[in-house]
């Protein structure tokens, strides 16, 4: 629905329009992690692993706010690995798809998406 508010959007090509869903919905799924009181005065959060099985779980996670917040703090320090972890992640994008909307070879996303895997552990983990 958030797409269809989007009326004056001069859509670049199919990468463009698939980054921007990525983006919105991390947005949504973050937003509606902390409507469901998560994040609310520490909500008896528990800690567990970054896992790419958190995207399909039925129900929200707080991990989600976990992981919008250390996405955020990794884009202070390097925006790429960021917006790889984001478009693969929330978006669905796969290794070529990626390598595309960020204009870099195949290879750059596999070595920021290893690395930004290992800093979101850590960074989750403290």
């Amino acid at each position: 629905m958030r797409l269809v508010d989007v009326r004056h959007v001069n859509w670049q090509n199919r990468a463009h329009f698939l980054a921007v869903s990525a983006r919105l919905m991390r947005r949504i799924l973050v937003d509606f992690a902390r409507s469901r009181g998560y994040q609310k005065r520490g909500g008896g959060a528990e800690r567990v692993t970054f896992d790419e099985a958190l995207a399909v779980s039925d129900e929200p996670s707080p991990n989600l706010v976990a992981l919008d917040k250390a996405l955020q703090a990794l884009a202070t320090i390097d925006e790429r690995k960021s917006r790889v972890i984001e478009l693969r992640f929330f978006g669905g994008l796969s290794v070529e798809e990626t390598a595309s909307v960020l204009k870099v070879s195949s290879d750059t996303v596999m070595r920021d998406w290893r690395l930004a895997k290992a800093w979101l552990l850590r960074e989750m983990k403290k």
